[in-house]
């Protein structure tokens, strides 16, 4: 499955030609520009592919797994000719990230995973109520109308607006990614699946922590090391799942630094 794909880039007279492209893989009910702000800090330099993973933002629909999506991720680099690349993920695509770098170790220069451990643990069903890919929409719908919508079934506003940004607004409203794929696939979205013993990454790898996330805990660190033996482990102070959203500026910092290895 092709993906969509925002691509930036500098001049030529900017590019640093030995640095690897930098690709970008967003979280659950994310899509590519949610990483805008580092893209376009990366992109003065190098070359940049934000993709909406399978079932987000304008990429196609179809069943939700890992394996499933990192192929994804595999096809649209190779129709893109943009591998051996640096891949950065957070949640979601932190860990399609690690499932290519495990599966395809040549298409991968360097990972980045933020906010997601190798194990079960992410986005969770409650979060989401039932029945929400079977809502009912009207005739036509504003962003205000949407969050009015919304509000009864998501009482939290951060989730609620998370949503919003995936319904397509004005006549003929409705749900512009994939959920009912999403849903149907949480199970497999949420875990994370055992590899056969020796399986490893051998490339850098950085995973970046919130202080306050319950995503990447000390039990994590033995098949973090396990399965990517030369990783480090970096600490936002005060940040939590959002770590991009919740200290940009020193994500940012993280990121370009990792960026140069």
């Amino acid at each position: 499955m092709l993906l969509n794909v925002i691509e930036r880039g500098p001049d030529t007279q900017a590019a640093t030609p030995d640095l690897p492209p930098v690709v970008l893989l967003h979280g659950m009910f994310g899509r590519a520009r949610n990483l805008g702000f580092v893209q376009r800090r990366l992109a003065t330099t190098r070359r940049t592919l934000a993709l909406d993973l399978r079932n987000h933002g304008e990429s196609p629909h179809g069943p939700a797994s890992y394996p499933a999506m990192a192929n994804d991720v595999w096809e649209t680099l190779a129709y893109y000719n943009a591998s051996p690349a640096m891949l950065l993920g957070h949640s979601m695509g932190g860990k399609t990230a690690m499932m290519l770098a495990l599966t395809h170790p040549e298409l991968v220069h360097s990972l980045l995973v933020a906010d997601i451990a190798p194990a079960e643990g992410g986005f969770t069903r409650m979060d989401i109520p039932a029945g929400l890919e079977n809502l009912e929409f009207p005739a036509t719908l504003d962003r205000a109308g949407a969050d009015a919508l919304l509000h009864p079934l998501i009482p939290n506003e951060a989730v609620r607006q998370l949503m919003i940004e995936n319904m397509r607004l004005g006549d003929n409203p409705g749900w512009e990614i994939g959920l009912k794929e999403i849903m149907d696939g949480l199970p497999a979205i949420m875990g994370w699946p055992d590899f056969p013993e020796g399986t490893a990454y051998n490339g850098p790898t950085l995973f970046i922590r919130g202080e306050i996330s319950p995503y990447i805990q000390p039990k994590n660190y033995p098949a973090m090391r396990a399965l990517f033996p030369h990783y480090t482990l970096e600490t936002i102070s005060g940040a939590g799942h959002w770590v991009h959203v919740d200290a940009p500026k020193r994500f940012a910092e993280l990121v370009e630094d990792f960026a140069k290895l």
